[in-house]
């Protein structure tokens, strides 16, 4: 079978590609929402004055907020996609919800101009944030079944695109805080820059299609299945019988002199002994119990590295204040040291994984160091977070703050690409899906208890 032998080449990384394009395209709506949290406080938590000092006259507790509804469609639509996943294509599960997230996009572009009262705005918002983020929800469980077809290293493409997309998003912040024009004109052009980052990516799927690589791989299963069936019908000249006086197979050629009634019994025989083999070419799958037994300790990983990623950024980081106040470096300070840092260190993380492989997949030490990523939740809360209630500040500096903030992204980025990468290592290749699947969902389960566990814990501060 040629056709499985001469496998066409990735010719350009093309299909590389548009993989990092669409894993970009998937968290653009999370990292614009979060990068522009200044932008939302402004128009949320406006001040008066009060026996002749400023203080906030509402406090939305934006951050926790957004962070809840953005994670909890995420978690419900990874279950309701499994699903979908039977009943709707997935061109229409991915090209629609690219659609829908692009419509909702250029709403909030429009809403910049929009004058609002507070609880309308924040009401409004809110609801934005969780239907754009239920259809991204969608679009990452589809996305991530799509690539599992495709060999491993595309995977970790698609995912180091994830990574880059809050990289992306704090770039575009610091740009429009650092331009001359309003803050107003500023936001738009913000929000603009997501509009066009996610007609890149849907325009980037149209394309895969037309690629032989992505084709042959995407359609793999059929193909094989399809050519199998030729090839055994072409081949299925030999008629076995079984010789019931003898009690052993016996094996002859039908030509053109064999009588009728051999023919036809060969005929029979052959039709069944093709559907047989064709049938034993297609083991069945594992049941989702058994494949979560051999990969638990994934599943608890990557949901305890998303639990205490989301506990503290960036409802707790976000509200970090600058050593130096009163300065142009205040501006800049928290989408420099809070956002900019964490996502470049965070896809720096991911994209390591590429090259190093430690600790191993059945190493005792891998859970062991996930787990111990928890100290940087008390390092973080002791920064300097305002306002505060009860903790004192142990970490004034923004230097202190910063690299605090480079070791816990690295870390995230790192074991969590590590832990998506083993999981499916852990079982056959026919339930690779089913552990790609499970490991989606233990990730969106992650992402929603850290964003639940950030109120109680900025309370605390």
């Amino acid at each position: 079978m040629k056709g499985r032998t001469d496998a066409p080449q990735d010719r350009g990384c093309m299909v590389g590609i548009i993989f990092f394009i669409l894993g970009l395209g998937t968290l653009l709506p999370w990292n614009f929402f979060m990068t522009a949290s200044l932008y939302f406080q402004g128009r949320l938590n406006t001040t008066e004055m009060s026996n002749g000092t400023l203080v906030v006259r509402k406090e939305y507790y934006f951050n926790n907020w957004m962070t809840l509804l953005s994670q909890l469609p995420l978690l419900l639509f990874t279950l309701l996609n499994s699903f979908l996943y039977q009943r709707i294509s997935g061109a229409i599960r991915i090209g629609g919800s690219l659609v829908f997230i692009l419509l909702l996009f250029i709403f909030t572009a429009v809403l910049v101009k929009v004058p609002m009262e507070e609880d309308s705005f924040f009401s409004v918002t809110m609801a934005t944030i969780w239907f754009i983020n239920s259809f991204g929800a969608v679009l990452q469980g589809s996305l991530f079944g799509l690539v599992g077809l495709l060999p491993q290293k595309y995977s970790a493409i698609f995912m180091s695109g994830q990574g880059l997309a809050g990289t992306f998003a704090a770039i575009a912040m610091l740009i429009a805080i650092g331009s001359d024009v309003d803050s107003e004109t500023a936001a738009l052009g913000y929000f603009v820059t997501p509009c066009v980052g996610t007609l890149l990516t849907l325009f980037s799927y149209m394309l895969l299609p037309r690629l032989e690589f992505a084709r042959y791989h995407l359609d793999n299963s059929n193909k094989y299945e399809a050519e199998t069936t030729d090839g055994l019908l072409k081949g299925s000249q030999t008629v076995v019988r079984y010789n019931t006086e003898s009690g052993a197979a016996e094996s002859r050629k039908l030509n053109g002199h064999a009588n009728s009634t051999d023919e036809a019994a060969g005929d029979q025989i052959s039709d069944a002994t093709t559907k047989h083999t064709i049938l034993s070419l297609e083991p069945a799958k594992a049941s989702v119990k058994e494949v979560f037994k051999k990969i638990w300790v994934m599943a608890f990983c990557v949901t305890f590295v998303f639990t205490v990623t989301l506990s503290v950024f960036p409802a707790v980081t976000a509200d970090v204040r600058t050593y130096f106040p009163n300065t142009n470096w205040e501006r800049f300070f928290i989408s420099t040291c809070c956002f900019l840092a964490f996502n470049i260190n965070d896809w720096f993380g991911r994209t390591i994984t590429t090259w190093i492989h430690w600790p191993s997949k059945e190493s005792r030490l891998f859970p062991a160091l996930v787990v111990s990523r928890v100290v940087f939740i008390p390092l973080l809360m002791l920064c300097n977070v305002q306002s505060r209630s009860y903790l004192p500040v142990y970490f004034h500096h923004d230097a202190v703050f910063t690299v605090i903030m480079c070791l816990f992204s690295l870390s995230s980025g790192y074991f969590v690409c590590l832990s998506m990468s083993y999981a499916p290592q852990l079982v056959e290749p026919k339930d690779a899906e089913t552990a790609g699947a499970l490991m989606t969902f233990f990730l969106a389960l992650g992402l929603s208890i850290g964003a639940a566990v950030s109120f109680p814990l900025r309370a605390l501060i």
